[in-house]
């Protein structure tokens, strides 16, 4: 019982200890290529980084929809512009639904959205063997929860963009 009682001790000292230097792990950052300014960065516009957080990698849908809205249209134009600038990327359109509806509903709801973007971004001039499409109806919420928030975040295309290995 006495070693339990100084292993309990020890313990607790080490972890207050552990506790009282905040800064203890400044200086230790690993750059994992998302940095400021560097190739593959938010702010390098031929990165994947920079085509999500700049030019926007999804578009929304109103329930039951595939059409394009305005919005939905300006962002599109964008994806269009850089992966016609960036030749060296290919892109995949998922499609997603809420979670209202069948999951075969859903999956062609999904399917009719990424098609419908897929047909724009092609109208726009982007080369169609460079886009594949996918549909995921309501397999892959990004927002769970049974209000209208929630559906409206997962009524959504999205581009996924990869590094073309074959050109």
């Amino acid at each position: 019982m006495k070693h339990l009682t100084r292993a309990v001790l020890l313990t607790s000292v080490l972890a207050l200890a552990a506790c009282s230097n905040p800064d203890r792990f400044q200086g230790n950052e690993v750059n994992l290529g998302g940095g400021a300014g560097g190739p593959g960065s938010a702010s390098d516009p031929t990165s994947p980084l920079y085509f999500q957080q700049s030019v926007g990698d999804r578009v929304l849908f109103a329930v039951d929809q595939s059409n394009l809205g305005s919005d939905a249209q300006i962002t599109l134009d964008g994806q269009a512009q850089w992966l016609m600038t960036n030749s060296d990327y290919t892109a995949i359109i998922e499609g997603h639904a809420d979670e209202q509806g069948t999951r075969e509903y859903n999956l062609a709801l999904g399917a009719r959205r990424a098609n419908a973007v897929q047909e724009y971004l092609i109208q726009q001039g982007v080369s169609p063997s460079r886009l594949k499409v996918v549909s995921y109806g309501k397999e892959r919420p990004i927002e769970i929860c049974s209000q209208e928030a929630c559906y409206a975040k997962n009524r959504r295309a999205v581009t996924v963009i990869a590094a073309d290995y074959n050109s």
